[in-house]
């Protein structure tokens, strides 16, 4: 894998993958959405040295069919996905399940021979186990919904194309360029405020990986020569939520006041969220190497050089 294409890469997953990526010395073609605001993000990686170059083109998910390039590529990573925080929005999510199909003709035209998919836990809806392939999905919004056909359906286009597909049901990842509007960064921006962060009670049960430890399984989906399936990313372990929010305040301030249990469940919230790594374990040696703690300081730090 010396040559990759990455759509969707202004998240945290992305750009803990592009940085991944530059350590590795792999050629990187990125395919921006034209006019987002955190394109910003990504300019400060355009380079090309001796030993690897970083090609940002600007590119919605809708021109796919249209792109094209003289070089040729080995693995083609799709991140893009329109309005993922709107989890109901049933005719936008159904136009996205399109645009994962041409982003395997497009792995296709540019010579790939694997495509790797980003899927959600939000296909199995509330299983309330740990999460692999093997869990019967049962998606509870649209979003879900769209992410499982995707998957499944570009798994079918993806063999009858020759290229090996992967879909990474990737689980809560956290870090610097997350998004403002997450729980996680949206409480750090808050506690640095000195303001009063309210949630739930935080009894649900978690599992949060860091940014560049979701990376790294990634990267070696890609690298590693094995059948093509589907894989959940994640810790492999839970926690309280209250317990991560209480390190995250402890991280700030330990005196700073947290207000738990004022924001009511709803019928369907997540009680339960946790991955079984054993197949990453086992197909590709992965282990997570960063602590809650270790990465927590890491996106405050992140946090403060936005908000200064």
């Amino acid at each position: 894998m010396r040559n990759v294409v990455i759509t969707g890469a202004t998240g945290a997953i992305g750009m803990a993958l592009i940085e991944k990526l530059i350590q590795e010395k792999v050629n990187i073609l990125i395919l921006a959405h034209k006019n987002s605001n955190r394109n910003s993000y990504i300019e400060e990686y355009k380079s090309t040295t001796d030993s690897f170059s970083i090609d940002i083109q600007y590119c919605n998910q809708n021109e796919y069919k249209n792109f094209e390039s003289n070089k040729k590529y080995d693995v083609f990573y799709n991140f893009a996905w329109e309005g993922g925080r709107d989890r109901d929005n049933v005719l936008l999510h159904y136009s996205n399940v399109q645009y994962v199909l041409d982003a395997v003709d497009l792995a296709k035209r540019l010579g790939c021979h694997t495509f790797i998919g980003a899927g959600s836990q939000a296909e199995f809806g509330n299983a309330g186990v740990p999460l692999n392939d093997s869990i019967a999905p049962f998606p509870q919004n649209a979003f879900g919904a769209s992410k499982l056909y995707a998957g499944l359906m570009s798994r079918f286009y993806a063999q009858q194309q020759g290229l090996r597909h992967i879909w990474a049901r990737i689980l809560s990842v956290y870090g610097p360029y997350d998004g403002l509007e997450t729980m996680i960064i949206s409480t750090i921006h808050k506690l640095l405020k000195k303001e009063t962060p309210v949630f739930t009670a935080g009894i649900q049960l978690w599992d949060f990986i860091y940014s560049s430890d979701a990376a790294n399984a990634l990267y070696l989906l890609g690298e590693k020569s094995r059948e093509g399936g589907g894989y959940c990313i994640g810790s492999g372990h839970v926690l309280p939520l209250r317990s991560y929010i209480e390190m995250i305040r402890d991280c700030i301030d330990p005196e700073l006041k947290l207000v738990f249990g004022e924001i009511p469940y709803k019928k369907n919230d997540l009680m339960y969220l946790c991955a079984d790594i054993t197949d990453l374990e086992r197909d590709f040696g992965f282990q997570p190497v960063i602590s809650f703690k270790e990465g927590i300081k890491k996106t405050i730090a992140w946090v403060q050089s936005v908000i200064e």
